[in-house]
């Protein structure tokens, strides 16, 4: 396989970086839900071949979402000071579930793992609609050991999965069963991403070792990607965060619903 990364492709990667960045500071969701389909547009757009473009695109995600989490994650813990204790509590846990999710991904066919990035993404955006105007939810249940096993384990088996980060995810569960409002979900969202990614990370280099031909590659993480999507998605990040604490509570929900609605439709392909 030949691969030759034009000014182009560079400029595409560095837009993602700028959009994605941005994004997962306001909503706190690692970027991953744009990363991930960006990447693989683009790789698809200069004949990668697309199984091997689909797990590139998973793993680099994820490398790419430490930094710019990390980024988002310092904003947030300067306005909700609580969110650190509980971030990393899920986030241990995470880790452990993303290092499954990275494993399955290596072994599911790539139309599988599109229409599951796909229908997920769907359903929370319809689970923000409904709950657009509801207020802070009362806690369903209490925030101990077991539940922050079941839920840090179980969103971490999706962000291996899906390369996401598992920050959607996390807000649903922290704002819908235990009680959290959106602004401290999201700051808490932004410490649980940071630890997750790192198993899918590991995940990832360990399948993609030696398989992957695409050049300037750790397994399956993209050098190239990495560096020209983490440069400009940490810095965003950090504004994305500001711009969050300025937002009504519920026009991130809007926002956050409309962007995963159209990206859920293009992974089913049914936008072009």
């Amino acid at each position: 396989m030949i691969i030759i990364f034009s000014i182009e492709y560079i400029i595409g990667l560095a837009l993602i970086g700028i959009v994605a960045g941005f994004a997962s500071g306001l909503l706190g969701v690692g970027g991953g839900f744009l990363i991930v389909p960006l990447q693989l547009f683009l790789m698809e757009s200069i004949d990668v071949d697309p199984r091997i473009s689909m797990l590139v695109a998973l793993g680099t995600s994820l490398a790419i979402i430490i930094p710019t989490s990390i980024s988002g994650a310092y904003r947030h813990s300067k306005s909700t000071s609580n969110m650190v204790k509980p971030g990393i509590k899920l986030g241990v846990f995470g880790i452990v579930g993303s290092l499954i999710g990275g494993q399955l991904a290596s072994i599911l066919p790539t139309d599988i793992l599109q229409f599951i990035f796909g229908i997920f993404l769907i359903c929370i955006a319809i689970y923000n609609f409904l709950t657009i105007n509801k207020k802070d939810s009362e806690s369903k249940i209490k925030f101990n050991l077991i539940n922050a096993a079941i839920i840090g384990i179980g969103i971490g088996i999706l962000s291996g999965l899906l390369g996401v980060g598992g920050g959607i995810f996390v807000i649903v569960a922290l704002t819908a069963l235990l009680g959290f409002a959106l602004v401290d979900a999201v700051g808490i969202s932004s410490v649980y991403i940071c630890l997750t990614a790192v198993g899918g990370v590991i995940s990832y280099i360990v399948s993609g070792w030696g398989v992957n031909p695409l050049p300037y590659s750790v397994g399956y993480i993209n050098l190239i990607n990495w560096f020209f999507i983490a440069i400009c998605s940490v810095p965003l990040a950090y504004f994305g965060a500001n711009v969050s604490h300025s937002l009504p509570e519920k026009r991130l929900k809007q926002v956050f619903a409309i962007i995963l609605v159209y990206i859920g439709l293009r992974m089913l392909g049914v936008l072009p």
